[in-house]
C-alpha cells in the first residue's frame, strides 16, 4: 500500500479551503481542486474519497483552531469584557480567513444536507453544556452589575452571534449594495470590533 505524503495532503486541503471558503465556490469539482493543488484528480481521490470528506476535514480543522484559541481565555481569569473582546477578535479573524464558512453551514442545513443535531454534536466538546451554562451565568452577573443593557443572557449571546456572523453570511449582498471590493469589505470587517462592543455594552 502506498504511503501518503503529509505535504501533498496539506496542499490539497489548502487548495480546497481557498476555493470553498475564501472564494465561496461550494460546487467546485474535484478536478478544479486538484488543478489548484497542482496534483492529479486520481491523487486527490487517493487522499480524500470525495468533496464531502474534504469539507469535513476543513470544518474540523477550523473548529479545532477556534477551540484552541478560545479555551484558555474563556476559562481564565480575564474580565468578562476582555473575554468578549477576545471572542470578537477570534471570530473576525476566522471571517477574514474563511469568509464563506458560515454561509456554507447555514445553506447546507437549510437544504437538509447537514443535520443541525449532527453539526452541534461535531462542534461540541465533551463539557460544552457545562461551559455554556457557566458563561450564561457570567452574562447574568454582568447584567445585574449594569455593564450590559437589561436583557436575558440568551438575548446577549444571540445578539453577539448575529453581529459577528451576519456580515459574513450576507457578504455577497452587502458588497453589491454598497459597491465594495473584496479588499474594502475585508477592511470593513476588520474594524467592526468597536461597533460590536458599543452595541453590546453600556
Amino acid at each position: 500500500m502506498a504511503i501518503k505524503d503529509s505535504n501533498t495532503e496539506k496542499q490539497i486541503v489548502e487548495a480546497a479551503r481557498h476555493i470553498f471558503f475564501k472564494e465561496g465556490r461550494f460546487k467546485a469539482t474535484t478536478q478544479e481542486i486538484a488543478d489548484a493543488a497542482g496534483v492529479t484528480r486520481t491523487l486527490l481521490n487517493y487522499y480524500f474519497r470525495s468533496r464531502d470528506v474534504l469539507f469535513e476535514k476543513i470544518l474540523q480543522d477550523a473548529r479545532e483552531n477556534m477551540d484552541a484559541k478560545l479555551k484558555t481565555v474563556m476559562e481564565g481569569s480575564s474580565s468578562f469584557r476582555e473575554k468578549i473582546e477576545y471572542f470578537i477578535d477570534v471570530f473576525i479573524e476566522q471571517s477574514l480567513n474563511l469568509p464563506y464558512i458560515d454561509a456554507y453551514m447555514i445553506s447546507r442545513m437549510n437544504d437538509g444536507i447537514l443535520n443541525p443535531d449532527e453539526v452541534v454534536d461535531k462542534l461540541a466538546t465533551r463539557d460544552m453544556h457545562t461551559k455554556v451554562k457557566r458563561f450564561l451565568k457570567e452574562i447574568e452577573t454582568e447584567i445585574e452589575k449594569g455593564t450590559i443593557p437589561h436583557m436575558t443572557p440568551l438575548d446577549f449571546m444571540v445578539n453577539l452571534s448575529s453581529l459577528l456572523a451576519y456580515p459574513g453570511v450576507a457578504q455577497p449582498m452587502f458588497k453589491k449594495i454598497f459597491q465594495m471590493s473584496d479588499k474594502q469589505y475585508r477592511q470593513f470587517l476588520a474594524q467592526r470590533k468597536a461597533a460590536i462592543l458599543k452595541a453590546l455594552f453600556k
